[in-house]
């Protein structure tokens, strides 16, 4: 699963913001912030990962188990599917 093309993530005044840019404009009219949790998942997803191996990037990267991580990773994954801003 990987974030859709036509998509870019920017930091400004403190706020992680990702916005359409391209063709992605027309489809998709306004912009998406994120959290420093969400943030991270966005980047791992703007790779063609499983959920398993975001769960693992995000384990290794923070103090938090394997449930929890999973559970906040399908919470998102569901919030960018119900979007439609995933390819899998």
């Amino acid at each position: 699963m990987k974030i859709k093309k036509g998509f870019a993530k920017r930091a400004i005044a403190g706020s992680n913001i990702v916005v359409p840019v391209g063709r992605k404009n027309a489809e998709f009219n306004g912009m998406i912030t994120l959290n420093d949790s969400a943030s991270f998942f966005w980047d791992c997803f703007c790779e063609d990962i499983t959920v398993d191996e975001a769960v693992k990037k995000v384990t290794d990267e923070y103090d938090v188990d394997e449930k929890r991580a999973r559970e906040d990773i399908e919470n998102f994954v569901k919030l960018l599917r119900d979007n439609d801003l995933v390819d899998e």
